[in-house]
């Protein structure tokens, strides 16, 4: 592409009564009208990752029977502690498959189905998982477009990876979704005693993901996975000396996507809720948007952390949709 696309996004308007970023952020984990979305029907693809390590990240393929022949396949790619069984990546599989588009759910190193084929794990900045899982897909997908949508965690991840490639990214579209683009400051947020709740839940699952069965640590790794109170000790303690960084800070500060937005070159739609209670908005807020036209701000007053519920279901879905569908044109399943 040439040229950025113009792209006009709907405005957010929360469902009540999930008003604020709390309730939008549990919407999916609470009352009835939350339950955990179906698993959708999927195939199994195995990625192998060409660094040695003999780790092969999971993907689960839905849709591509009934996708629209113009429709590109969207990688999604979970956050931290996540896994494609996330209600996020399950509800997002289910409503794209069902417009017409083939999804591929992916697994980060360690994470889901992915946690029984890696011994190592994933971080904040680990570009290159990236990178050799497209690299990897099966040629029956490489003949259609990719895109990618990303939410937290593996927002900051895709955004990090796209601003490395520049104009040679392998991908026509992207999107984020809650990226944590500045990692010190979010790192802060989520030591705040309001969060502690967030950060107890995330640390649980992340630290079994860590020291799940296979992974290959050493005896002080899996003491310092499990003594961890909180991810600036995990951090400190483990997957900074882990991949090589001098400290906690020193990983948040080569890992965060904020200086790598000014080199992103395909259409990117960066969501944000300026009232997420995990990722502070300040980065958001003082950030020139206007000075890169790939990128496409969806900066909302209201919608959580990963959520943006409204009357319609997912508004986030929905604006991604309209990226694409202003690059490829109309989408329709087959059936």
């Amino acid at each position: 592409m040439s040229s950025p696309p113009i792209i006009e996004l709907e405005p957010f308007r929360p469902r009540w009564p999930f008003i604020g970023g709390d309730l939008q952020t549990l919407r999916s984990h609470i009352l009835p009208g939350g339950r955990r979305p179906p698993e959708p029907d999927y195939e199994r693809v195995d990625l192998p990752l060409a660094d040695g390590t003999g780790d092969r990240l999971v993907g689960s393929l839905s849709g591509l029977d009934t996708a629209a022949s113009n429709a590109p396949l969207v990688v999604l790619i979970h956050g931290l502690s996540g896994s494609q069984d996330s209600p996020y990546m399950r509800t997002t599989a289910l409503e794209l498959s069902r417009r017409g588009f083939p999804v591929l759910r992916l697994n980060l190193r360690g994470a889901g189905l992915s946690g029984a084929t890696c011994r190592r794990e994933y971080n904040a900045g680990l570009t290159a998982d990236l990178a050799q899982a497209i690299a990897a897909l099966p040629d029956r997908l490489k003949d259609r477009p990719t895109a990618a949508l990303a939410f937290s965690l593996g927002a900051n991840m895709l955004l990090k990876w796209l601003g490395e490639c520049g104009s040679n990214a392998p991908l026509i579209a992207a999107g984020s979704v809650s990226a944590p683009i500045d990692l010190a400051a979010t790192s802060r947020s989520m030591r705040r005693r309001r969060n502690r709740p967030y950060q107890n839940a995330l640390l649980r699952d992340f630290s079994r993901q860590c020291a799940r069965p296979g992974a290959a640590i050493t005896e002080r790794e899996r003491a310092a996975i499990q003594s961890a109170r909180d991810f600036y000790e995990i951090d400190t303690d483990f997957i900074a000396p882990r991949h090589g960084f001098d400290s906690a800070d020193h990983y948040y500060q080569v890992c965060m996507a904020l200086p790598y937005l000014a080199a992103i070159r395909i259409p990117t739609m960066v969501i944000h809720a300026l009232n997420d209670p995990i990722v502070p908005s300040e980065a958001y807020r003082h950030y020139p948007w206007s000075d890169n036209p790939w990128l496409v701000p969806g900066l909302c007053r209201d919608g959580g952390h990963v959520g943006f519920h409204d009357v319609s279901g997912r508004w986030f879905i929905r604006q991604i949709e309209r990226l694409l569908t202003t690059i490829v044109g109309p989408v329709a399943p087959r059936h």
